[in-house]
């Protein structure tokens, strides 16, 4: 690989106990495989499957991710919310309101990540696309490459912001449905793009929720709690290849 050229891992959602154990022992080869100068994770959903504590947390910086990244479920851990503060490779969305713990972009490696959520069929928040724009010119006055977690439902508003960003950013990587999209490509101005990582858990469930519980909700429309699913996990996400000088995606591949 030239000189110039880098690597980024991007992982989808960790999923609970078994999307963490998949981490645990897959994360440190895949990352030693692809030789990733970065790797991001979006971790929100790695406790219980709807938070972010502090055990999980430090299981997922252990297997080799340099940033994580989360969203709207990332509240659900008290233990958690001190580190959001302190510790600078521990992402929230940023466009949560002045006043709430945390931060939502960094650099590490020479690399900058920024972490922004969706507001269609999400939490009422701040504008994520002014947001995003404020913090790439104010990143990109020390960097050359910049990632977006773009934590959101909707495919439209998840194209919209990378078409938005085309140019100023590496790459526009979507998290939160847990289901991976087949659609990863590099837009025109040399911004990676795909509308959603999908999930670092078990396959064989319902978005990472054990399948029986799931089709009993769907029928009976009760408000059953989800139970994680136990089965065999696997790593979800993509590769960006770029270059180092100019920060421009060369290729996207999908972990599948």
């Amino acid at each position: 690989m030239p000189a110039d050229t880098m690597k980024a891992l991007l992982l989808g959602d960790v999923y609970g106990a078994s999307g963490c154990r998949a981490v645990s022992f897959l994360l440190p080869q895949l990352k030693q495989s692809t030789q990733a100068d970065i790797v991001i994770v979006n971790g929100e959903n790695a406790t219980e499957g709807f938070s972010l504590a502090l055990e999980e947390m430090n299981t997922i910086f252990k297997a080799g991710a340099d940033v994580i990244t989360s969203g709207n479920h990332i509240w659900g851990s008290d233990d958690i919310r001190p580190f959001l503060d302190t510790r600078n490779e521990m992402l929230r969305p940023a466009n949560y309101p002045p006043g709430v713990p945390g931060h939502g972009s960094c650099i590490v490696n020479g690399i900058g990540v920024i972490n922004i959520q969706g507001r269609v069929s999400m939490p009422a928040i701040d504008d994520p696309f002014r947001c995003a724009a404020t913090l790439v010119g104010k990143l990109s006055k020390e960097v050359k490459a910049i990632f977006v977690d773009f934590h959101a439902e909707c495919p439209q508003e998840k194209e919209a912001m990378a078409y938005f960003l085309d140019g100023s950013v590496t790459a526009v990587v979507g998290t939160h449905t847990h289901v991976q999209t087949a659609d990863q490509r590099i837009l025109a101005k040399g911004t990676a793009y795909i509308t959603d990582l999908g999930l670092c858990g078990p396959l064989e469930s319902v978005i990472g929720s054990e399948v029986g519980l799931s089709i009993s909700k769907q029928l009976e429309q009760m408000p059953y709690k989800p139970i994680q699913s136990e089965n065999p996990s696997t790593l979800q996400g993509v590769i960006v290849t770029f270059d180092s000088n100019t920060g421009k995606a060369l290729s996207i591949q999908r972990l599948a």
